[in-house]
């Protein structure tokens, strides 16, 4: 399985995958999900992949295949005009190769099926988000839906939905991400670390701060206690139910 998650902030964008990929508990592998592409100056497109492995293997090589060798027949990320044309660029190639490796093609719950967070921001247009979909369609992040899920989502999701605020710093979303990836670690043994992680500042149009934080990290392993730590502190500072 897999957990990656995309984030709106008004200072850019913040980016978090695992790389855990399994095919039962004896076989268990580590598979970087997160991909960038560049033109300094110009544009910073990042993407995050959940679902088949083999799927979204061929539609990121065929993404990165049309950046090095442009053809007028296949659109290039590094030729699109916008962030939105972008997108429809991946979700076309997502649904061509589902097609190809499936009978019925159309099928979001097929065997072939991925999903991919794409976000970044073109010269011209403001940092955007998208959650694209196995059928080719796809949606944008906005005021009411700053951040996007894909995989294993439900343990991490609420600590985003109560604790994210639009203005928090750099720092605040990756403490926000870490006690999120780590809550869903403890409650899902197909999510893993190592993360992958992406933090693109606004209008610099160039990969930002990226790294890979390991599950023995201090800094983690420091998150991981005190979040723990924090819990307790604060069930045991709430008013007492009278039995």
């Amino acid at each position: 399985m897999t957990y990656c998650v995309g984030m709106v902030l008004d200072r850019g964008l913040v980016f978090m995958s695992d790389t855990r990929t399994n095919a039962g508990l004896d076989n268990i592998s580590t598979f970087k999900k997160m991909h960038h592409w560049e033109e300094p100056g110009e544009r910073s497109i990042t993407l995050m992949t959940a679902g088949n492995l083999a799927t979204t293997q061929a539609v990121v090589s065929l993404l990165d295949e049309r950046t090095k060798a442009p053809d007028d027949r296949e659109p290039s990320l590094m030729a699109a005009p916008s962030m939105f044309q972008a997108a429809r660029i991946v979700a076309d190639t997502l649904q061509k190769v589902i097609q190809k490796h499936s009978r019925s093609g159309q099928e979001a719950s097929n065997a072939f099926n991925a999903t991919i967070i794409m976000g970044g921001q073109i010269k011209g247009g403001p940092t955007r988000l998208f959650l694209i979909y196995p059928e080719g369609n796809f949606i944008e992040a906005g005021d009411d839906t700053p951040f996007f899920q894909i995989g294993e989502m439900k343990y991490g999701r609420p600590i985003l939905v109560r604790a994210y605020e639009p203005t928090m710093s750099f720092d605040e979303a990756m403490r926000l991400l870490l006690v999120s990836f780590d809550s869903t670690l403890k409650a899902n043994l197909t999510v893993g670390a190592p993360f992958d992680f992406h933090v693109y500042e606004a209008d610099t149009f160039k990969i930002g701060h990226t790294g890979r934080i390991e599950f023995d990290d201090p800094y983690f392993q420091a998150i991981s206690v005190g979040w723990g730590d924090a819990l307790k502190t604060a069930l045991l500072s709430l008013p007492k139910y009278d039995l």
